[in-house]
């Protein structure tokens, strides 16, 4: 059941190490992949998460979907705590939250037919039988525009774009709330990612799902999430709505440059791009302070001693010390 509140994923301080061995001299180190992060997935929206690699987004994943488990926070879905749940509460939320994956040439089992493997999802967790399973899978086809005579075919006969739809139409065949989206649409031609996008938009629209859109490109972000987190090195850099991020100019120096980086045939849609030195630190290393602000422009000696908190300004939650007037320039 949702929670009281309306969130089905509810993750409050959500962090995530892992302890990495160094060596026999070096001893072990702790990696902070997810380092207290707070968010809520609710029905029919879409929630957004930003940023390069490295940064914990696909981390943030595999704890939303439960391959792992929190190493410490508040990570609850449909109102279980996912610290304490035991394996029958784990099989039982599992089908709530599927995932699709970045690259559709990887993710399906090129020795089955389509048929079988939007099956086998049923196969494993319903008691439906071969003809139930089977027109099931065949309804599901038709939702994401695949037509009838693909049901026997393998997936190399497809295109990347035919194949994600695949992906999708297997990630919905147990009806699930949630749909974790793992850049689904960068591993595709420009020409096709606008369609794969109005298609997950427009099941979104038919089943009240939500979608964890995970993705490096905020342009693409625009036309599809509700709510955005920008995350660099594990934490989050700016979070607010769609509207609060786009509407007005960012004000994490961050989400400015990832902004600024996003082409644009309309030169008066151009942002300036921020000079952004350096590349992502370690996170077995991260720097003292801002993470950020080595690379930051507008960086000053309190960024290299003081962890900046998220805090509200124009409109959205901002980790920086100077978010009033780290403004780019139009």
């Amino acid at each position: 059941m949702t929670e009281a509140n309306g969130a089905i994923i509810d993750a409050k301080e959500v962090t995530r190490h892992y302890r990495i061995g160094r060596g026999l001299l070096r001893g072990v180190a702790v990696l902070q992949a997810v380092a207290g992060v707070s968010f809520r997935i609710e029905p029919g929206r879409t929630l957004a998460v930003v940023g390069e690699s490295g940064c914990g987004k696909s981390t943030l994943a595999r704890l939303v979907t439960m391959i792992e488990r929190p190493t410490s926070g508040d990570l609850t879905i449909e109102g279980v705590p996912m610290a304490t749940a035991d394996r029958d509460a784990l099989k039982r939320l599992r089908p709530v939250v599927q995932m699709v994956f970045q690259n559709p040439y990887a993710s399906l089992n090129p020795r089955k037919q389509v048929g079988t493997i939007l099956e086998e999802p049923l196969r494993i967790n319903s008691g439906l039988g071969a003809a139930a399973r089977r027109e099931a899978a065949r309804e599901m086809m038709a939702k994401v525009g695949l037509r009838p005579e693909h049901y026997g075919r393998y997936p190399h006969m497809f295109s990347g774009g035919q194949r994600q739809r695949i992906a999708i139409a297997r990630a919905l065949m147990l009806r699930p709330k949630v749909v974790v989206a793992d850049e689904p649409v960068s591993a595709l031609d420009v020409s096709i990612r606008a369609q794969v996008l109005n298609l997950m938009m427009d099941l979104q629209a038919e089943f009240n799902l939500a979608y964890m859109f995970i993705s490096h490109d905020l342009g693409v972000v625009r036309h599809i999430a509700d709510e955005i987190m920008v995350m660099y090195l594990g934490r989050v850099a700016e979070q607010g709505t769609r509207d609060s991020i786009f509407s007005r100019p960012p004000r994490h120096p961050y989400t400015q440059a990832l902004l600024g980086s996003t082409p644009s045939v309309d030169p008066a849609k151009r942002r300036a791009r921020l000079p952004i030195k350096g590349e992502l630190p370690s996170p077995l290393d991260p720097p003292p302070g801002c993470a950020f602000h080595r690379r930051c422009p507008f960086a000053t000696e309190i960024c290299a001693i003081e962890r900046p908190e998220l805090r509200p300004v124009d409109g959205r939650l901002v980790a920086c010390h100077h978010a009033e007037r780290t403004v780019a320039p139009a």
